[in-house]
């Protein structure tokens, strides 16, 4: 094989993975038009949330400083949006330390990664770590300078 088959061949590979993709089920549709209808902000904070989840455990490591320095609004809006997608049921908010948390999506609503790694989504598990203890996967951190 030549080289421009081999580059050929590598991005036919790259386009089927999907990479950067966030599939959105019947039930996600139905739950962004809720947010985008009963509160904007926290409609933004979810569709960042989506934008950026984990493919391995569909969740968002993030500091509350860096997620207001996204929206340009005050770390206690944040809390705000977050309080009210937590009581919607959105998200599950997992303590990672200080004000940082793991923000996790319903993978029935939004995924991203392979379909057989749904059962153990953080949403789900409500914890990011496996049964025996150990870490699942090392999950990109988002953090304000």
């Amino acid at each position: 094989m030549n080289t421009q088959n081999l580059i050929a061949e590598h991005r036919e590979k790259h386009d089927r993975d999907n990479l950067g993709f966030t599939q959105v089920y019947p039930l996600g549709w139905k739950r962004l038009m809720a947010l985008a209808k009963g509160n904007q902000g926290a409609f933004g904070l979810y569709t960042f949330l989506a934008q950026h989840i984990d493919g391995a455990c569909g969740a968002v490591v993030a500091d509350q400083a860096f997620l207001a320095d996204q929206f340009d609004v005050t770390t206690r809006t944040v809390r705000n949006w977050i309080s009210y997608l937590e009581e919607q049921k959105a998200i599950v908010k997992i303590p990672v330390a200080g004000r940082v948390c793991a923000y996790a999506l319903n993978p029935h609503e939004v995924w991203k990664g392979y379909d057989n790694n749904k059962p153990t989504a953080a949403f789900l598990t409500k914890t990011l770590v496996s049964k025996d203890g150990e870490i699942k996967r090392r999950i990109m951190a988002m953090f304000s300078n």
